[in-house]
């Protein structure tokens, strides 16, 4: 699988380069007026990069079986980091949220570690317990478990994105694990009263149910964002208005450079820059896949495929709510948009792919 280990390496170094010019293009403006520096956010972005390509280089370094000496360790530490997110004065506070940890000037997001960690964690679990994943005790109950613990904790932080993203990942590797379909159907419905309550017991989550359901009932308010990002994908048409040329990034469009990057391609770059955005995550995504069927073994294959469907996820939500076909979700633009500690984890989750290609000479 050489060829496929060169594609998903190629489109990977595709995607993160027009992260670097777009992050530049779009947060430049903002970050001069903010900050006095229009490189501001450039630079942290290249640094979390370089720690991206570090761990990336790491995990392959080693063979991948090795993880599962270590990935209950990395679990509980997880669970740890999850918690110290929730204590004050340790826990950083931002728009009514407590998702980052801060030591000195490095930043960090515990749920995107806690995602790739619990995937490696459901991996070397349903490949060690294959024959008793039919039983609700020793099979689906276990993983549950660990998998709603993960969910609850950042879910409280509030960040339903992140959990519906980790319960989405998780009900797919315990469907393709073998797990007894009747408790997969059972949790799926009882899952779904579940979150209609998440979602209109929350204030600010009903008003942007409402704002994706008709979003110039409120303009100047809940629908302002979505509105804006209407206006930056149709200001630029078929070819676009021309890189740097954006009006939507002048502090109309929020967050231009994190969650609604792919707008301001589309404003920059028109219909033909972002199909082609769609076109290299779709190549990336069936490739990813192709290791996850042709893996050499049960923990490769469940863990390149929950890599792969976490990112392709997050790639159809992100798009998703830019172009207005799902609620706004603050959920990053994989390898494209401002987030260190999601790109960062993001390339790690390239390099086992490689790392679980290269073991069985893809």
């Amino acid at each position: 699988m050489r060829r496929t280990r060169i594609v998903i390496l190629i489109t990977t170094t595709i995607l993160l380069c027009i992260g670097i010019v777009m992050i530049y293009s779009s947060s430049a403006i903002y970050a001069s007026e903010k900050f006095g520096d229009s490189t501001f956010f450039l630079k942290k972005h290249l640094l979390y990069l370089a720690i991206g390509l570090i761990l990336s280089f790491l995990v392959m370094s080693f063979d991948y079986q090795k993880l599962k000496l270590f990935v209950k360790f990395g679990y509980l530490f997880s669970i740890v980091l999850l918690g110290l997110v929730l204590v004050p004065y340790i826990g950083i506070e931002a728009g009514g949220a407590r998702r980052w940890l801060k030591i000195a000037w490095f930043s960090f997001q515990p749920a995107e570690f806690a995602k790739v960690v619990l995937i490696i964690y459901l991996a070397d679990f349903f490949s060690r317990r294959q024959e008793r994943l039919k039983d609700f005790f020793f099979g689906f109950l276990p993983a549950a478990i660990t998998t709603l613990l993960v969910a609850g904790l950042i879910l409280v932080q509030p960040d339903l994105g992140n959990s519906v993203v980790v319960i989405f990942v998780a009900f797919v590797l315990y469907f393709a694990a073998g797990i007894n379909l009747k408790h997969i159907t059972s949790c799926v419905l009882v899952s779904i009263p579940v979150l209609y309550f998440l979602v209109f017991s929350v204030p600010y989550r009903k008003a942007r149910m409402m704002a994706f359901l008709n979003p110039w009932l409120d303009p100047r308010g809940t629908g302002f964002q979505i509105i804006q990002s209407f206006l930056a994908l149709g200001l630029g048409g078929l070819i676009g208005v021309g890189l740097g040329k954006s009006q939507q990034k002048l502090f109309y469009l929020p967050a231009s450079h994190t969650d609604f990057i792919f707008s301001i391609i589309g404003e920059e770059l028109g219909l033909l820059g972002t199909l082609s955005v769609i076109i290299i995550f779709t190549i990336f995504i069936w490739h990813g896949a192709k290791v996850a069927l042709k893996a050499g073994d049960l923990f490769g294959k469940l863990l390149a495929l929950g890599l792969v469907v976490k990112i392709a996820f997050e790639t159809i939500v992100n798009i998703g709510v830019t172009t207005g076909m799902l609620p706004t979700k603050g959920l990053p633009l994989p390898f494209i948009s401002y987030g260190g500690t999601s790109l960062a984890m993001n390339m790690m989750s390239v390099g086992l792919l490689l790392n679980i290609a290269r073991r069985k000479g893809l």
